[in-house]
């Protein structure tokens, strides 16, 4: 009798054993499939990227932006002189035109998605909506961010390469993320055509 207990007790543990291993395996394999998924998604990603010169109001260059297409999304790299310390608003804006002194021609906010402005509008926010460009006591600045609500696809809805381009300008106050259209960031000072 003991030796029945026993050998219905071993198959129990090699059965379970059996489970743990054969689970394992197709976790292994889920996780080899999401992996290559990941890594397919990220190699459609098309990797195209724009330099634009950011020109002041007397119409001299005074810094670039980088942008560069990646799998989380716009990379703006940004290197600015002649501004004042502190923040400044930084947006892009929906025409490829900047026309010194004002930058009016720029237009207005890029909203492809009729929102709101400001990332703590509850309406909000543009797809051109940046984070504020923060300048050192000099007034210059080198900074990189990542923006997941524009791309450099042609043809999306959310393209900053649509048909005429779009443009970025740096305003001459800290954006406040929430006053629509602009959060209170007042003049524009610099900006760069991407087309």
């Amino acid at each position: 009798m003991w030796e029945v207990l026993n050998l219905k007790k071993s198959i129990t543990v090699l059965l379970v054993l059996l489970l743990i291993v054969s689970a394992a395996g197709c976790g292994k394999k889920k996780e080899d499939h999401e992996n290559h998924e990941s890594k397919a998604s990220a190699s459609d990603i098309k990797r195209s990227s724009k330099e634009v010169v950011l020109m002041n109001a007397a119409g001299k260059k005074s810094g670039t932006v980088h942008l560069t297409q990646t799998a989380e999304g716009v990379e703006i790299h940004v290197k600015a002189e002649g501004l004042t310390s502190g923040e400044h608003g930084f947006h892009f804006h929906e025409t490829a035109k900047c026309t010194a002194p004002d930058f009016e021609s720029a237009g207005k906010h890029f909203n492809p998605g009729k929102r709101k402005h400001g990332f703590n509008n509850p309406e909000g926010f543009h797809a051109g909506d940046i984070p504020n460009l923060k300048t050192d006591k000099s007034g210059n600045a080198e900074v990189t961010f990542v923006s997941q609500n524009v791309t450099l696809n042609k043809g999306a809805a959310n393209s900053l390469l649509r048909k005429g381009g779009t443009s970025i300008v740096v305003h001459e106050k800290a954006d406040d993320y929430k006053t629509d259209p602009s959060g209170n960031s007042g003049g524009r000072i610099l900006c760069g055509e991407i087309k």
